[in-house]
């Protein structure tokens, strides 16, 4: 991760981190969402802090890796 003139090496117990580009970033007053686009074509959406994509410097094309971490995931069908 490179932020500004700065870069820096995050360790992080997380396991799923998908590398992806950000594709569009939306942002609102106090929160922006942003989509990545996976290798494969998927896109993840994540909604974090205008001013954390402000900080990181997150614009379309930025590359990114996404930190996948849920305490539950669930399914249902009709």
């Amino acid at each position: 991760m490179t932020t500004g003139s700065q870069s820096a090496i995050m360790a992080s117990s997380i396991r799923d981190q998908p590398a992806g580009t950000v594709s569009a970033v939306r942002s609102g007053e106090v929160m922006a969402t942003v989509r990545t686009r996976l290798p494969g074509g998927q896109e993840i959406t994540a909604a974090i802090t205008r001013e954390a994509v402000e900080d990181l410097g997150i614009t379309d094309g930025t590359p990114v890796s996404v930190l996948v971490k849920s305490a539950e995931v669930a399914l249902t069908t009709s």
